[in-house]
């Protein structure tokens, strides 16, 4: 099994949580640092575009995807609750945090002055606004980690890259962001281009 992986990505970095979460034995290939991984991705995925995973004869892109194929085929540990209630409910709160917040994430790492911080302000203010969520189990809707969670923390990693601090209105979040930021597979997942985003916004 390979990733095709730019190191980052999003994107990239919430199939690699999962990987790692999952103790999956799969060859990382970095799209940055290699050519012929760079021309071998045009062909394997039509939007040209990282995350895209190789088991054997498949082919998956978008992260959704791939996480969601890696939770089924390597079912150990699960990161998706047993009933379909739960289920469907962590889904919903999944795509809202695709849909609004990540949209938000990509608009910054393309934006610039003024535009820049008008959106990451409001991505500040989206994530404050939901920090009750966030009081009510040891992870977001579980007391599990989900895949929810492995979407969630690659976003809370980089918002000092984006000039954001939740400050004491989102005490809870930066207490919950804690707790993934200290597991063994989140740490395993970063590259080191990942670490040193941190360490150029201290």
């Amino acid at each position: 099994m390979a990733l095709y992986s730019s190191p980052t990505s999003l994107e990239s970095h919430r199939v690699r949580f999962v990987l790692a979460e999952k103790g999956i034995n799969v060859e990382i290939v970095d799209i940055s640092e290699d050519e012929s991984a760079a021309a071998d991705l045009a062909e394997l995925n039509p939007y040209n575009e990282a995350p895209t995973l190789v088991d054997r004869d498949l082919v998956l892109y978008d992260a959704t995807v791939i996480n969601d194929y890696l939770d089924e085929r390597y079912p150990h540990p699960p990161l998706m609750p047993v009933d379909p209630v739960s289920r469907a409910q962590l889904r919903l709160v999944h795509f809202r945090v695709l849909r609004d917040w990540y949209s938000l994430a990509a608009q910054i790492d393309k934006a610039t002055g003024k535009k820049s911080e008008t959106l990451a302000k409001q991505l500040r203010e989206s994530i404050i606004a939901s920090n009750d969520l966030f009081k009510m189990n040891n992870y977001l809707l579980s007391e599990e980690l989900t895949l929810l969670d492995c979407t969630l923390g690659p976003l809370l990693w980089r918002l000092p890259c984006y000039g954001i601090k939740l400050g004491k209105p989102g005490v809870t979040i930066e207490s919950y962001a804690q707790r993934i930021f200290s597991r063994a597979s989140f740490k395993a997942s970063l590259t080191q281009a990942e670490r040193d985003l941190i360490l150029d916004a201290a």
